[in-house]
């Protein structure tokens, strides 16, 4: 089975430009758990099924996609209802991670993991990666991106674990909050001690 390395960070610390360069880097395959769950979202999948039981109606288009929209709003402003979702679409996701995995090759496999630390999967990963950005350049990099307002970018980030602790629990940090180009020279550092 590939070693998995698992990279995480906060909403707007880039970690998704981060976790490609990296794979393009080392030529190593990248798995993107978001993208995973998109997949088990999908009307008639499994992820979908799950919370057709558990939302209202409203949540559900006249074509049974679902209103992401409102689902990302709902979960924002409930933490009950994200923890509800969370503890349904995260064994879903990691089963699905792992028969990607087991498809694969390579000896090494890097999954880009927003919720690495909050689902509990680091013990089962070879090594954590955070993209760290400090809060200032988050927040501009989310109201730019998601054209949101700054109330709901400070919504977005405080509905996730901190990045200061994820930093703490990481065993490599690239700090993103500058210029791409020192990004790339700490993200080639960690590519070579990767391959050694």
């Amino acid at each position: 089975m590939p070693k998995i390395v698992g990279i995480t960070g906060g909403i707007g610390s880039g970690k998704s430009l981060a976790s490609r360069y990296l794979a393009a880097l080392g030529g190593w395959p990248l798995l993107d758990l978001d993208q995973i769950c998109r997949q088990l979202l999908l009307p008639q999948a499994p992820g979908w099924l799950a919370l057709q039981k558990l939302l209202p109606e409203d949540f559900f288009a006249d074509n049974d996609e679902l209103n992401r929209p409102k689902l990302r709003q709902a979960i924002f402003a409930n933490v009950g209802l994200r923890h509800q979702l969370d503890s349904l679409l995260h064994p879903l996701a990691r089963q699905e991670m792992a028969t990607q995995v087991a498809g694969l090759t390579a000896p090494l496999v890097l999954a880009e993991i927003p919720l690495l630390y909050e689902a509990g999967w680091q013990d089962s990963l070879f090594l954590t990666v955070v993209i760290y950005a400090k809060e200032s350049v988050r927040l501009r990099r989310i109201i730019m991106r998601d054209q949101v307002t700054e109330k709901q970018a400070h919504q977005a980030i405080a509905a996730q674990m901190s990045l200061e602790e994820k930093a703490r629990l990481a065993d490599y940090l690239i700090d993103n909050s500058g210029d791409w180009s020192r990004t790339c020279g700490q993200l080639q550092q960690l590519a070579k001690k990767m391959h050694g």
